[in-house]
């Protein structure tokens, strides 16, 4: 089970329990307008140009910036498993941010794998919204094993705002399917370039979902 946070105990890393292991969370704050959780692709990290200008963004709007490293990562592993422990363990981690930070809006965001989570999650959390950075779609080549129902999943519900690149061999979510879906001009699935683009594109979503409009 997740430990129990305290109000206002957020600035710098923590560590967090739960039934699939620990999570490693770092927190930044500008303010205590709102929450954002962010978290990694399937082998990836935090550190991802794309989740810093989102991240950036937020702090510098007001908000509480959590980007969480899951618990398989932790532990060294590259791939996920199986959604539904992924999912049990992120909503854990959620529920002791919550302890953290409450009484503010929760968004959600991530990249790849870590967009799907945040999508299949949104609305058992109660996210008031998602960014969906890179959302991948369906594997390469393979078109027909689409994700579709895991981004409909959030957006069927609430607002999903999908930033993908231009040559993202994951392919692009239909404009119908979210609220918004930019597509960041020759970029591939992991962003080299257009990083204010992807601020600017999530800004007006975090300040709606945040109640700072």
């Amino acid at each position: 089970m997740a430990e129990s946070g305290r109000s206002g105990d957020y600035g710098g890393g923590v560590r967090i329990e739960t039934n699939a292991g620990v999570a490693e969370v770092e927190i930044e704050s500008g303010g205590e307008r709102f929450l954002l959780v962010l978290t990694h692709g399937s082998g990836g990290g935090v550190e991802a140009k794309d989740l810093l200008a989102v991240r950036d963004r937020a702090v510098a709007l007001g908000g509480v910036v959590a980007r969480v490293v899951q618990p398989y990562r932790v532990a060294g592993r590259r791939a996920p498993g199986s959604a539904v422990k992924q999912d049990a363990a992120w909503a854990e981690i959620v529920a002791d941010l919550r302890k953290r930070v409450p009484d503010v809006p929760l968004i959600q965001g991530g990249r790849s794998n870590g967009a799907r989570v945040a999508c299949r999650t949104a609305v058992e959390v109660g996210a008031k919204g998602v960014v969906a950075l890179s959302f991948p779609l369906h594997p390469p080549g393979k078109p027909e094993k689409s994700r579709r129902e895991e981004l409909l999943a959030a957006s069927e519900h609430l607002d999903v705002v999908v930033i993908n690149g231009e040559r993202d061999p994951f392919g692009i979510p239909d404009a119908a399917d979210a609220a918004e879906v930019k597509v960041v001009p020759g970029q591939p699935h992991s962003f080299r370039s257009g990083f204010d683009l992807i601020a600017d594109t999530a800004e007006p979503w975090l300040r709606r979902w945040g109640g700072l409009d």
